[in-house]
């Protein structure tokens, strides 16, 4: 007879654990369910890892770039962050990263030796991101200069640090090295300075760097953003060093002229004058830029067909015009010493011909004024020559990235101008491009008629033009709120026009000037840059020919930015997947909102976006500004082309000397807006019966605590905190430029 089985019926005590485990269910035990997930997220954790490492091990060399990005990284961080709390705990965070990988993946043979390639980035990218915060945080620090506390006219007597001329103005600009008369504190202004305010010496060269001048100026603290999106002033001058602004009252006086004369400064500006003379009007202006980097004498409207037909990089002296004049210079010598064959048989005459080309190229850098775009191309200029020599590829990322990583070391500011930011994306678009499968496929040498190899050229010098021109129209949208749609087909004649006959046309000309034989030759550069500037004109007269675009988010922009350089610094198909946050950055940009209402930080500019009779949107100022720089700002941060009109002619509109009121219909609902419109006095119970009925109150003064409207009062007291103003109407929401600003030391309130 079988045995019956032993039941366990709680009696002996070794069998109750058994017994309780057999029974529980998952959702019965917090221990057991904990360690369920645990042993999930752990196991994710461990495939995510093996995964990168994978990536890694494959990539290479790729990864180098990175670092350079992973910098910049943190240099953008340190602007969007608010404050010091902020910039330390980002710092702390990518520092710990780095501190906790290295202590739970030591460097030793291990369970994680297989995930080496990960743990290098990690600690990298970590200590790199956090160099790149105390980097721009230390250089704030050094060079950054305190505003002076309100505007007004002063006595200065001061040293000339730089001198701009800028005909085109009728002015000169100097930056001055002053001393406070009362607290004895040296400071850093700019004046402008009119050609009626100068008479005898000081209109010569004797007013120039060294120089020490005196004269009566209106100054002001250099101005923050007047709307949110807008150009920031206040940081630019705050890394510059600049403590106050100005224009100079009455006349200058030369107190001592300049001690030594015959400097760069002086060089560059006699050899753009000597180019003036030798090309006469428009084309006359763009030589000397080219000629010497002074961009001052080019007329107002030249520089807006430039820049809408998608040419003004033509105009700053960056990789381009470097890059020729090496060129230029490399193939001279190389050229002229090969006709000696003793030279040819004993010398290695590309080394030889690479030094003249750096001679050259670091000759022109200084002599067109070696600013940061130029500076940063000449060192990128510099590492081709040096792969030239060593047999190396001239031509790669880790190129780009070297060059970028040593210009944001020594201008870590420049980071977040668009000058850098359009330069290397474009090289990047160029060298991704250039060693793409298809694009080496397609350029293969090949047997083939000559027209058909030129052909094949044409094209990809056309496509090397669209690509440039998609990777800089974010960069443009977000900085400039306009891009230029035909840039592509302009550049494909310009560029060559540029490079190859009017630059080294303007170079033989100042070389045969020397014995008085140039003429031929200005003539050729005055019509080869009157057709560069037929076509700028002609390219930006064209129906749609510029795209205007609201303030581009912050998340757009980062999704543009990570997308394209993850295209451009990775190879094989893993690149592609870029394309998916530019997607996404597209959609949010065609999704960008139009502000309904623009209130400028002082209170005195209210733009107001309306649909047209015909459909389109049209913009409505509560004051005919004379200034060009508020009416520019109010058009392109509104996205509406046109002038905008001014309120008191609109129909709909209701105006007094004092106030202005309109109804507009937004949200399903009716606005209606008091704005004042001058400084009248009105009684105040008047005043509080007209905000009771206004939804939106808008005014340079401050107004009584009895004006109450609906929803929001814009006066001095709430647009000193926040500065200007962007305001959504159907979502009921609106931003400021404080909000953008945080802490930063630049920045001083809206009022």
């Amino acid at each position: 007879m079988r045995d019956a089985p032993i039941i366990p019926m709680g009696d002996d005590p070794g069998s109750q654990p058994a017994a309780r485990v057999a029974s529980a269910r998952p959702w019965q035990s917090g221990a057991g369910l904990s360690s369920v997930v645990a042993r999930t997220l752990a196991q994710l954790a461990r495939s995510i890892a093996d995964h990168a490492e994978r990536f890694l091990a494959t990539a290479g060399f790729d990864r180098a770039p990175w670092l350079a990005v992973l910098f910049m990284g943190g240099i953008m961080a340190w602007f969007a962050l608010p404050g010091q709390d902020y910039w330390l705990a980002a710092m702390a965070a990518a520092g710990g990263l780095a501190a906790t990988v290295s202590i739970l993946w030591p460097d030793t043979k291990g369970a994680f030796d297989e995930r080496v390639n990960l743990r290098s980035a990690l600690i990298a990218g970590g200590l790199v991101f956090a160099l790149g915060i105390a980097v721009i945080w230390a250089r704030s620090e050094i060079v950054g200069a305190e505003a002076i506390e309100r505007p007004g006219v002063a006595l200065l007597q001061g040293h000339v640090l730089e001198r701009e001329d800028q005909p085109a103005d009728g002015r000169i600009r100097l930056t001055l090295a002053v001393r406070d008369a009362a607290s004895l504190q040296a400071y850093k202004v700019r004046i402008n300075v009119p050609f009626d305010a100068l008479a005898g010496q000081s209109a010569g060269p004797a007013l120039a760097e060294g120089a020490v001048v005196r004269l009566r100026a209106r100054l002001m603290p250099p101005a923050s953003p007047m709307l949110p999106g807008a150009y920031n002033f206040a940081r630019a001058a705050w890394f510059k060093g600049l403590a106050a602004t100005g224009s100079a009252i009455g006349p200058v006086e030369l107190v001592r002229p300049a001690t030594q004369q015959g400097g760069l400064a002086d060089i560059q500006r006699a050899l753009s004058a000597h180019v003036r003379t030798r090309v006469e009007g428009s084309a006359g202006t763009i030589a000397a830029a080219f000629a010497s980097g002074d961009r001052g004498s080019i007329a107002r409207a030249d520089e807006e067909a430039m820049r809408d037909s998608g040419l003004t990089h033509l105009l700053s002296i960056s990789g381009l015009h470097v890059s020729a004049v090496i060129a230029a210079a490399y193939l001279a010598v190389l050229k002229l010493l090969a006709l000696s064959p003793a030279l040819a048989l004993r010398v290695r005459l590309p080394v030889v011909a690479a030094a003249g080309g750096a001679l050259a190229g670091i000759g022109y850098t200084l002599l067109t004024g070696a600013e940061v775009p130029t500076v940063r191309s000449c060192v990128a200029a510099m590492l081709v020559l040096i792969a030239l020599v060593l047999g190396r590829d001239a031509l790669s990322v880790r190129m780009v990235a070297v060059a970028a990583g040593f210009v944001l070391l020594l201008w870590p500011e420049s980071a977040i101008g668009p000058s850098f930011q359009m330069s290397f994306s474009a090289v990047l678009a160029i060298i991704a491009l250039s060693t793409s499968t298809p694009v080496r496929a397609f350029l293969a040498a090949r047997e083939e008629p000559w027209w058909a190899r030129i052909g094949r050229r044409v094209v990809m010098l056309f496509v090397t033009g669209m690509v440039i021109e998609l990777a800089l129209m974010p960069v443009v949208l977000f900085h400039f709120h306009r891009a230029g749609l035909y840039g592509a087909l302009a550049n494909v004649i310009a560029i060559p026009l540029v490079t190859f006959i009017a630059m080294p046309l303007i170079a033989l000309g100042l070389l045969f000037d020397l014995v008085g034989a140039g003429g031929p030759f200005w003539w050729l550069v005055q019509y080869s840059l009157d057709l560069l500037l037929g076509i700028a004109h002609f390219t930006a007269s064209q129906p749609g020919a510029v795209k205007l675009m609201p303030q581009i988010g912050g998340t757009a922009i980062a999704l543009f930015a990570g997308g394209g350089l993850w295209l451009a610094l990775w190879t094989g198909r893993a690149r592609v997947l870029g394309l998916l946050p530019i997607a996404a950055a597209s959609v949010l940009t065609i999704l960008t909102p139009v502000p309904d209402i623009l209130v400028s930080s002082d209170g005195r500019q209210v733009g107001i976006t309306i649909s047209g009779a015909e459909g389109d949107r049209r913009l409505l100022s509560l004051r005919d500004s004379r200034s060009n720089y508020a009416r520019d700002n109010l058009i392109e941060l509104a996205g509406v082309k046109g002038n905008p009109v001014p309120l008191a002619e609109w129909p709909d509109a209701r105006c007094s000397d004092a106030f202005c009121t309109l109804v507009i219909k937004r949200g399903g609902r009716d606005w209606a807006i008091l704005m004042a419109r001058s400084r009248a006095r009105v009684e105040e119970r008047a005043l509080a019966s007209a905000c009771t009925r206004a939804d939106i109150v808008i005014a340079e003064r401050y107004l009584p605590r009895s004006c109450r409207p609906r929803w929001l009062k814009a006066d001095r007291r709430l647009l000193s905190e926040t500065g200007g103003l962007s305001i959504n109407l159907d979502r009921q929401t609106f931003d400021t430029v404080a909000e953008r600003e945080g802490q930063h030391g630049w920045w001083r309130g809206g009022g």
